[in-house]
Order: structure tokens, then C-alpha cells, then sequence
């Protein structure tokens, strides 16, 4: 059975690649950050999972008081604060870490983001669980999650196959839009909007920004 150290070494690998990767849909990215931006007033205690080399924290440090932003690649970090220093962000911090492990006490933070990563945690529910935790009363949680079981049946097929060959991390779930939802809702959060902000054909990737 794989564990979270299998993923991490995926990502390790192919962190620099990652960072070369250029944005598919650069309207619909815009589109998610300035919603995004709109629930933010600039002196939120910010916390993102899943942040991979850093584009998002560093896009969204400005309209908060600080980000910490975490994943579970080192060298993913490690580019993320490269990027840091070369474009002086000083309210970013980036660590090495799960969200399930996070040191701080419950309602240590303000706003929690999670985007394009709710499919590839081991236990969704645990992640969310967590998020919860670290939430202050009121606080938000916004998301953007590929919802694969409204992909095409031959991804079904492509994933294991992508595994096999090391061109895919060994946690990869299948869920819809409704099922993410649900999850979300059970973890004790008010989906407050939903939306799909894809400009190219259907949109896989539902926004939700959900209050706790």
C-alpha cells in the first residue's frame, strides 16, 4: 500500500518540471484568484495546503496580512521560496507539511486555501477534518478540486496506468462535484458559493468557498 512518502518522492522528482509548466486556462485562473480575493480584506492569518512551487500564495499574499503556505515536497518548497526572494514577498512562509500534522492550536487562522488538491490526499475527510480545526469561527475555506469522475471513463483507465510508469502520484481520487460537497458539508462547513470559472469547454473544477 502506498503512503504519503510515495508521493512526496513523485512530486520531489518532478518539481522542477512543475515549475516550468505553464497555466492552461490563464482567464479561468484569474478568474478563481480575483473571486478568491474578493472574500479577502488584507489582514487575514492565511493558510494554504497543497501549495506546490508557490504561484498561487505568492499571487494571493498581497490581499492578506500573511500566507503560510505548506506542501509535501521539499523541493517544491524549496522552489516556492526561491520565487519568494526573487519577487520580495516577506508576509509569504513556506514549510514542508501536511495539513493533518499542522502544529498550530485550532483557530490559529483566518482563511484556509486548498487548490487542485482535495483529489490527491490519502483521506479527504481527514484533510478537511483538520482544515476545520485550524479555521476561527467564521473563518472560510476556498477550494478549486479536478472532480475526475466528470472527466472522461477513459481517465479511469489512464490513472493506474500513469502510476505504473511514474507519470502520476499514487493517491488519485475519483469523486464528483456533488460528492466533494458533501464531504465538505459532513466536515461541519456552510458552502457559502459554487461556481466553475473555466473558459475553455466544460470545467472540471469546481470553485467552493465554504464558512466554518
Amino acid at each position: 500500500m502506498p503512503d504519503i512518502a510515495d508521493d512526496a518522492r513523485f512530486w520531489d522528482r518532478i518539481a522542477r518540471k512543475y515549475a516550468a509548466h505553464k497555466i492552461g486556462d490563464v482567464v479561468g485562473y484569474e478568474r478563481t484568484l480575483e473571486r478568491t480575493r474578493h472574500y479577502l480584506g488584507g489582514h487575514e492569518q492565511a493558510f494554504e495546503f497543497g501549495c506546490g512551487t508557490g504561484t498561487t500564495a505568492l499571487k494571493l499574499a498581497p490581499s492578506v496580512a500573511h500566507i503560510t503556505a505548506t506542501d509535501i515536497s521539499g523541493e517544491m518548497i524549496k522552489i516556492a521560496r526561491e520565487k519568494a526572494r526573487t519577487e520580495g514577498h516577506g508576509n509569504v512562509t513556506f514549510e514542508v507539511m501536511r495539513p493533518e500534522s499542522a502544529p498550530w492550536p485550532g483557530e490559529s487562522f483566518d482563511v484556509v486555501f486548498g487548490f487542485n488538491v482535495l483529489h490527491l490526499v490519502p483521506d479527504c475527510a481527514e484533510v478537511l477534518k483538520s482544515v476545520h480545526r485550524l479555521l476561527r469561527p467564521g473563518g472560510l475555506f476556498i477550494s478549486k478540486t479536478p472532480c475526475l469522475t466528470e472527466m472522461s471513463v477513459l481517465v479511469r483507465f489512464a490513472v493506474p496506468l500513469m502510476r505504473l510508469i511514474g507519470k502520476a502520484p499514487a493517491h488519485v481520487a475519483f469523486f464528483s462535484a456533488e460528492e466533494l460537497e458533501r464531504e465538505i458539508a459532513a466536515a461541519g462547513f456552510e458552502i457559502v458559493e459554487r461556481a466553475r470559472h473555466g473558459s475553455r469547454g466544460k470545467d472540471f473544477r469546481p470553485f467552493v468557498v465554504a464558512r466554518k
